[in-house]
């Protein structure tokens, strides 16, 4: 051969060398598309350089420099993908996609725009450096704006939910005239392995995607399953991963061999044109190999015999494009050998001259995309939504008179969707019924079918499709029925929603609202799924804002701020609403309307304007200080009314906000009194009370201090639900005890 070896090259690097000297007079590849020259040479080059990054990233690792050795050795083909699409088509990589990113990066240049530089980008991730382009260094992943590459980090196929919102939004803002981050024409591009085709999240989305073009709604989505037969150490049943997405409904289904370059190009430019002129999903099987086992800690020998490993060595994707370029006379043998090692060397001597770049140093450093905060902005915004809603036609909910909950978030919703076009508002029967509360009534009728809307029953989908439009540019508040059916989808809050502005150095964002009906104190109703004061899993979320209101003099104005903080910042907010307060009229006396509010006109949104993180004191007292929220805080007004006729005074405050726990002003108020009564409507362990006593302690509050909270059990059924929940009776036993 023209070319020498290294002495270091390992044995993969030396059975592709050997194999390219064996092409000379190979036959013409089984596709039947002419594949262009400079597409076979650009992806070729792709592919050579994905492949030597994979060893680069075993390299750096043994020299104790390098962080990440998941490679994509093996899954080579899908660089064919990347160039069989758009470069302007939004693509959500699974993490072996690395061949697709590099080929993406070389369409750039290749279609008159600046070269990319997507080695670059891959090393840097490899080494945690705070210059890569993306996540600053917070983990390797593919992504970039320019590369219409959205980050991810799931391995689980968790990305698959948000993938599917993002086809959704390129279609449904085409129907309502607007513009999002993509090209109207533009189609959504998702890879996934084989081994995560079973997990919940990807049986949902294809079954969300089957469901939704079954209503004749347009879904430009292209799955594509990355098949090397392996999940770690597990090999994929042999016919499983085609019987599982060839038997879905309104989905096109194509199978191609990595081995046979030109077909999977052929095969991934018919799918993509099918996708984007129909506006129907379709599903490709791309079968692929897995070289090096899953990471560099897997020891691949203990599980796979030598003889499966040498099979699956002459079926390279390199070695497949290799012979296409010898077959049409583009290249010889050597040729190819020259390439690979001049690409190594490139590689390796890119890698050497980033070594020593800086990496993160400070949790400052390293947290501050995680959660921007703009108050300011945010004020503006949400009194500013005040102005663009007069110019909306019908009757003004000012008018109305003294509202409930659930009448205050309804309006205030309106308000929203009359001030913005791109908000959506979309969950489980939110759209004619109006909710299971009617908290949604009417919203339908007044904003059309296309921004408010019914989706199936499958919370991981609905919190998908909020993902997906998010990032696309919509302003999504979607609806969580019952606080218990969110825990069947929490990973798509904190694997997904709260995690995409620290992976991606806040260059993409996805804010949101998501509503959630939850709590106790249901009259008789439901048992623990619809009764469920579980809310630990939410504050464990690092980044998440999570709204609580009580009353409804504060429900719209904290719902505005969400809204507004989703747009000037990105937030992702949780707005828990207490259901056994939605329609509560009356506090201490029959009739007295006492849990209810006027709503507030525009011209009183900036003083009426409630920061993210700011509490309210709903009654002034001197004797204790009684610290609660939604459910509580409506107990201990109670409570706080009938101890002043036995000359007690309770100061009341609402915490409003769950996360960020307004515990400075809370110790604040605390040390003026000298007495605290914390009512805390979670369970004992894991509670909110827990984290508002520590940050007591922690502030410096080291006086008398009671805790009241919910027994560490499900919620019953009926009159037995109040055994286990906090009653008035133990808030009145609690500040009685305090002030002894």
């Amino acid at each position: 051969m023209g070319a020498a070896r290294p002495d270091d090259l390992d044995a993969l690097d030396a059975t592709l060398l050997d194999a390219f000297e064996t092409l000379g007079g190979v036959e013409a590849a089984t596709g039947s598309r002419q594949v262009p020259d400079d597409v076979v040479q650009r992806v070729f080059e792709s592919q050579l350089r994905s492949r030597h990054l994979d060893l680069t990233a075993r390299w750096l690792r043994a020299e104790g420099v390098g962080f990440y050795t998941i490679g994509s050795a093996g899954h080579e083909a899908n660089a064919w993908i990347a160039a069989a699409v758009r470069p302007t088509d939004p693509a959500l990589l699974h993490y072996r996609s690395g061949g697709f990113y590099l080929s993406r990066a070389a369409q750039i240049g290749a279609r008159g725009g600046a070269d990319h530089d997507g080695v670059s980008d891959v090393l840097l991730g490899l080494l945690a450096s705070v210059d890569e382009p993306i996540a600053g260094g917070r983990h390797k992943v593919f992504g970039h704006r320019r590369l219409a590459v959205i980050p991810q980090t799931s391995t689980i196929a968790s990305h698959l939910p948000r993938a599917l919102g993002v086809a959704f939004a390129i279609g449904r803002a085409g129907r309502l005239g607007l513009d999002t981050e993509w090209p109207n024409d533009a189609i959504t591009v998702c890879s996934f392995g084989d081994a995560s085709l079973n997990h919940s999240t990807a049986q949902g989305t294809i079954n969300a995607a089957a469901y939704t073009v079954h209503q004749g709604m347009r879904l430009p989505l292209l799955l594509v399953c990355e098949d090397n037969g392996w999940g770690i150490s597990v090999p994929t049943p042999a016919g499983w991963v085609a019987a599982a997405l060839s038997s879905q409904p309104g989905l096109r289904y194509s199978y191609v061999d990595g081995t046979d370059a030109a077909a999977v190009y052929e095969t991934a430019v018919e799918l993509a044109d099918e996708v984007r002129g129909r506006g129907r999903p379709a599903v490709l099987h791309l079968r692929t190999v897995r070289y090096g086992g899953h990471a560099g800690s897997d020891v691949e020998a203990s599980y796979r015999s030598p003889a499966s490993v040498r099979q699956d060595q002459a079926r390279d994707p390199i070695l497949a494009t290799a012979r296409m370029m010898v077959a049409s006379g583009s290249a010889t043998p050597d040729d190819l050998a020259e390439r690979y090692l001049a690409t190594r060397a490139e590689v390796r001597a890119r890698a050497n001259e980033l070594l020593g770049t800086p990496t993160l140093a400070t949790p400052a450093e390293i947290m501050a995309p995680l959660a921007p905060r703009h108050p300011d902005r945010v004020a503006e915004l949400a009194v500013r939504a005040g102005e663009d809603r007069t110019t909306a036609a019908g009757k003004q909910p000012e008018s109305e008179g003294r509202l409930t909950l659930a009448e205050s978030i309804n309006r205030a919703l309106g308000d929203a969707l009359a001030a913005d076009e791109r908000v959506l508002v979309f969950g489980e029967d939110v759209g004619a019924k109006g909710g299971v509360y009617g908290v949604t009534r009417n919203l339908q009728r007044r904003a059309g079918a296309g921004r408010v809307f019914d989706t199936l029953l499958d919370e991981q989908s609905i919190l998908g499709l909020a993902l997906g439009t998010a990032v696309s540019g919509l302003l999504p508040i979607p609806e969580i029925q019952y606080l218990a059916y969110l825990h069947n989808a929490e990973d798509q809050l904190r694997g997904e929603a709260a995690s995409l502005s620290f992976f991606s150095n806040h260059q993409f964002r996805n804010g949101m609202v998501v509503r959630v009906a939850g709590y106790g104190y249901q009259q008789g109703f439901g048992g623990h799924f619809h009764n469920d004061n579980s809310v630990a899993v939410l504050r464990d979320i690092p980044g998440l804002v999570i709204a609580s209101p009580s009353r409804p003099a504060d429900a719209a104005a904290m719902l505005r701020t969400c809204v507004a903080a989703a747009v000037a910042d990105g937030t992702v907010s949780v707005f828990l609403e207490p259901i056994a307060l939605y329609h509560m009229r009356e506090l201490h006396e029959p009739g007295d309307d006492g849990w209810t509010a006027p709503y507030e006109p525009p011209d009183r949104w900036a003083e009426t304007h409630v920061p993210v993180g700011e509490p309210a004191v709903t009654r002034e007292g001197t004797d204790v200080l009684v610290v609660s929220w939604a459910n509580g805080a409506y107990l201990s007004a109670r409570v706080a009314e009938r101890l002043a006729a036995e000359g007690i005074s309770c100061c009341v405050m609402d915490l409003r906000w769950l996360a960020p726990m307004p515990i400075a002003a809370v110790a604040e108020r605390a040390s003026e009194i000298g007495r605290v009564v914390v009512v805390d409507e979670t369970r004992r362990s894991a509670g909110v009370g827990e984290a508002i006593v520590a940050g007591l302690v922690e502030h410096g509050y080291r006086g008398p201090l009671e805790r009241v909270a919910a027994h560490d059990s499900f919620i019953p059924l009926g009159d037995a639900a109040r055994l286990v929940l906090v009653s008035e009776a133990d808030i009145e036993s609690a500040i009685h005890a305090v002030l002894q």
